[in-house]
């Protein structure tokens, strides 16, 4: 039975025939792998996800982790299903041999972890997160912390978290006051209350290893004001000896459990450092290693937040892809109605996937899951070009375009994926919205998504007020350069012509509304919409991303001669769901661009005494 998790057959298009990602081979740190290891990797990975996390979503999110005052109680099947993630050595799959990694691209990590979002977000997001954490200790970490932290991590005896919000700070990071005392013995003592936590507090690992911002007072005793003063610390649950055993516990405890309305399967904590409730060493507060240099939190942090953004618009994508195919199914498998030509009902109803209002929502659907897939790999892909291109232009030239995509990584899949999950509960119809089948859980899960890891509104501002004029628009200059290649090659076949001149003028408007915008000389106007400008930016990137695709899919349109009926049908698909994009979905940005362009102010002018 075909998956409704994720189509394989999509997968290894992207991966294969579009990204090439067979490429990567020719490099060093790639060179021992082919095809068949990565695609021995994804099969690993789409097993493990049917047969262990997705059983489990459902009553995941109907028993949700609930705390009885000493201990968070959940459903077994979850530690169950970890325990294999781990044993299968998935946790460290991209990391170096030393470290008893595979040495898998990111694209193919990747790739393989998206069955474990589409097959349960909640469960999923224990190994997402320790990952994360992994790989932002092994870039700024010392050998002690790698050693005593993150190799434990790496072999799935200890989870990690990132510990950023508080409850009076939110999403401004530059009002924490979480302290942390320096102490004789090279250590700090931690004090405060982290909101928001995501996997904060369980018994699903040994350890839970804790990413933890906080500010080190200065020589007055005060709390340096803005983000100047953030430092970033491990504060691990338990204490680690110097021979590695488990010591002692640390004064880290949980306040209690947040109720979402998705995710639920996911611990999400408010978490007190410091209370005094354990006296580690004899006394109360926090015991925190510093990672890296004090003040230098936060820039230190930003390796993980960026992997989470990523991460966060790969989730959001998986929901609106499982989604997606579980209408797709639905809807061939559901009779309702007749054709409007032929009303008799003598006549057997029709499956509802030939009414044409269907077929408009699950194409629409298809252009926003199978692009904002193409642009999470697209990303993952440029971590590698980052990491491992012999080239040093090529490296500075991936990082540029990271820069500037990821807050339509994050965002665009987060808002659009979410519609996707919209219109698989309406091809539903009533059954869409009872607890019965699996499409309103998808919605609530996905709904979490434009808020995780950073709103849309300050996504759109990183965007519009950082990243497009970063380096003199150096970043934005990288993506126009990686564009007009597509147009030129795209320009070069009858099918595509059309596509390729409206992907040129969206690209132009851009380019000349982001000068009129920046040149008004007030950061209030100029940022007063910055989430439409998101919006619009992100819809012209994932319109690229499908003439990407759709180069692909023409040329082999071409060998409908050799190609049996599933093939010819993968690629004219392909081909409709980039027509579709382009006729319903592009055109969307001309009114969003006309409004950014005057400089409207009606938001920004609307007064708190008004509403």
């Amino acid at each position: 039975m075909q998956s409704k998790i994720l189509s394989r057959r999509d997968l290894d298009f992207m991966l294969y025939e579009w990204l090439d990602v067979e490429q990567l081979t020719s490099r060093t740190r790639y060179a021992d792998h082919s095809r068949e290891t990565f695609d021995a990797a994804i099969d690993t990975c789409e097993q493990i996800a049917s047969d262990l996390f997705a059983p489990h979503n459902k009553k995941n999110d109907q028993h949700e982790p609930h705390f009885d005052g000493e201990h968070v109680q959940m459903i077994p099947e979850v530690k169950a299903a970890l325990d294999v993630f781990s044993a299968a050595g998935l946790m460290a799959a991209g990391q170096d041999y030393e470290r008893g990694g595979m040495q898998l691209p990111v694209v193919v990590e990747k790739a393989g972890f998206a069955y474990f979002k589409g097959a349960n977000v909640g469960t999923s997001s224990y190994p997402f997160l320790t990952i994360g954490n992994s790989n932002t200790l092994l870039k700024c970490g010392t050998p002690e912390q790698i050693e005593t932290f993150v190799k434990p991590m790496l072999e799935g005896r200890f989870f990690g978290t990132m510990c950023l919000s508080e409850p009076q700070a939110g999403s401004s990071l530059s009002d924490i006051v979480t302290r942390a005392e320096p102490q004789a013995d090279g250590t700090y003592r931690l004090t405060g209350n982290k909101m928001w936590i995501s996997a904060g507090e369980h018994e699903l690992s040994e350890n839970i290893v804790h990413l933890v911002l906080a500010k080190v007072p200065g020589p007055d005793g005060k709390l340096i004001p803005g983000v100047k003063g953030i430092s970033l610390f491990i504060v691990p649950k338990i204490l680690v000896d110097a021979d590695g055993s488990l010591g002692e516990r640390n004064d880290v405890v949980l306040a209690g459990l947040n109720h979402k309305m998705g995710y639920r399967g996911t611990t999400n904590c408010l978490l007190n450092f410091g209370e005094g409730k354990f006296k580690p060493q004899g006394k109360a507060g926090a015991i925190g290693y510093l990672v890296g240099e004090v003040h230098r939190g936060l820039a230190n942090m930003f390796h993980m937040m960026n992997e989470a953004r990523i991460g966060v618009g790969l989730g959001a994508v998986m929901l609106g892809y499982t989604g997606y195919l579980h209408a797709l199914d639905y809807a061939r498998t559901r009779p309702q109605g007749r054709h409007p030509l032929n009303k008799d009902p003598a006549q057997p109803q029709l499956p509802i996937i030939e009414h044409t209002d269907v077929r408009r929502m699950l194409l629409a659907q298809k252009s926003y899951v199978e692009g904002g897939l193409g642009l999470a790999l697209y990303c993952s892909k440029l971590v590698d070009d980052e990491r491992t291109d012999p080239s040093p232009e090529a490296r500075k030239h991936a990082t540029l375009l990271l820069d500037i995509l990821t807050p339509i990584a994050k965002s665009w899949p987060s808002q659009w994926c979410l519609e996707a999950n919209n219109l698989a509960i309406q091809v539903h119809g009533g059954y869409g919205y009872t607890r019965e089948y699996n499409v309103e859980q998808f919605y609530r899960d996905n709904r979490l998504n434009p808020i995780h890891e950073g709103t849309h509104g300050i996504q759109g501002l990183d965007l519009l007020g950082r990243k497009v004029t970063m380096q003199s628009g150096a970043a934005f200059a990288a993506l126009k350069l990686e564009m007009h290649r597509t147009i030129a090659m795209a320009r070069k076949r009858q099918q595509l012509q059309a596509y390729a001149e409206a992907l040129s003028a969206a690209l132009n408007r851009i380019a000349e509304v982001t000068a009129t915008l920046h040149a008004v000389g007030d950061a209030n106007r100029t940022l007063a919409n910055a989430s439409l400008y998101l919006e619009a930016f992100g819809h012209m990137v994932v319109a690229w991303i499908w003439l990407e695709q759709a180069l692909k899919a023409v040329d082999k349109d071409k060998e409908t001669e050799k190609m049996n009926p599933h093939d010819l049908g993968f690629y004219r698909g392909k081909l409709q769901a980039c027509a579709y994009f382009y006729k319903w979905e592009l055109p969307k940005i001309d009114s969003q661009l006309a409004l950014l362009e005057s400089i409207d102010t009606t938001t920004l002018d609307m007064q708190d005494g008004w509403f």
